[in-house]
């Protein structure tokens, strides 16, 4: 990939896995009675994501588009289908032109050219079959346990919400470069897993386990972002969008009032939700609407979130021997 391109690196090692790729049961169990889902949006938007990945490699058409210069395209006896050189894109993948062409992330489209759509569209686009697999897997393990547990209307919302979220945050900080990939939706995932938990403390055991291993593989996956070209601000955008949202959509009644019918009548009157879990739905409802009327306007102004914040960058390069994050 060029130096002006950035991935949105795949949410690594996600709850209940391993680096195997393997993972295991979930380290706290739910007293509810509350039916479980049939997953099928998240297996959807792995297909989506693949095919579209096809359909970007069908266009790049590297022997075409590479014609005469020095570097051949790697695998070439796929055709059409076969990848840029690594020198180009060490990921395996198309070129920056194609992937602009498609909708990648590219703040001056959006900006000036008024192609606010790029907001949504980049996050189905990847950089490369590596980025892809890794988002993939990723998406796989997060989703689909959560799309059985609550459905794929809401899980549907945070992703794709999520996924805008991220976009926002990117555009407002990177303005230089492309943005494509999947990870900012993930991280709203990853977000939305973290206030379900804490929103419905009370109905969990092993709770604090749990808390501390969300926090911890959250903790890792945003500390690989601060490698360069890699966008930790779709990372961070995605993950506060989708932790905001976990507390609008993933709350869950007191195990009580599920069961209050198999209760002595005196004891059938309980409230359906703790009133701490109104106050975080109230709370969290208002900062996610402010946090999407500010970004979006700033965005749409051209503002450059680096003007407001000096040290923010270092969120998502930090400049060492090895390397250096230039812009």
């Amino acid at each position: 990939m060029s130096n002006q391109d950035l991935e949105r690196g795949a949410a690594k090692n996600p709850p209940n896995s391993n680096p195997t790729g393997n993972y295991s049961a979930p380290p706290y169990h739910v007293e509810t009675s509350e039916k479980q889902w049939t997953a099928w949006l998240v297996p959807m938007f792995v297909v989506a994501n693949i095919a579209m990945f096809i359909v970007v490699m069908y266009v790049n058409n590297c022997p075409k588009t590479n014609l005469g210069f020095g570097d051949k395209c790697v695998a070439g006896f796929l055709g059409r289908f076969s990848f840029q050189p690594l020198k180009e894109n060490p990921l395996l993948g198309p070129s920056s032109n194609t992937l602009v062409k498609l909708g990648a992330l590219k703040w001056d489209k959006v900006v000036h050219e008024h192609q606010g759509w790029r907001l949504l569209s980049c996050i189905w686009l990847h950089a490369g079959i590596i980025h892809l697999l890794a988002n993939m897997l990723s998406l796989v393990v997060i989703g689909i346990r959560l799309e059985q547990q609550f459905g794929f209307v809401r899980i549907g919302i945070i992703y794709l919400v999520a996924g805008v979220g991220g976009s926002v945050m990117s555009s407002l900080f990177i303005q230089n470069n492309i943005s494509v990939g999947a990870s900012g939706a993930l991280f709203g995932l990853l977000g939305a897993m973290l206030s379900e938990l804490l929103t419905n403390w009370t109905i969990y055991t092993n709770k604090a386990a749990a808390l501390f291993t969300l926090i911890v593989i959250v903790a890792i996956n945003l500390a690989v972002g601060i490698l360069p070209h890699v966008d930790n601000f779709a990372h961070i955008g995605g993950f506060l969008t989708g932790f905001l949202l976990g507390f609008v959509l993933l709350i869950r009644p007191q195990f009580k009032w599920i069961e209050r019918h198999h209760l002595p009548p005196s004891a059938q009157r309980v409230p359906k939700y703790k009133i701490y879990q109104y106050i975080l739905w109230i709370v969290a409802a208002i900062l996610l609407v402010a946090g999407f009327t500010v970004g979006l306007v700033m965005l749409f102004r051209g503002e450059n979130g680096n003007k407001h914040c000096s040290w923010c960058h270092y969120l998502s390069c930090v400049p060492t021997s090895r390397w250096d994050c230039g812009n």
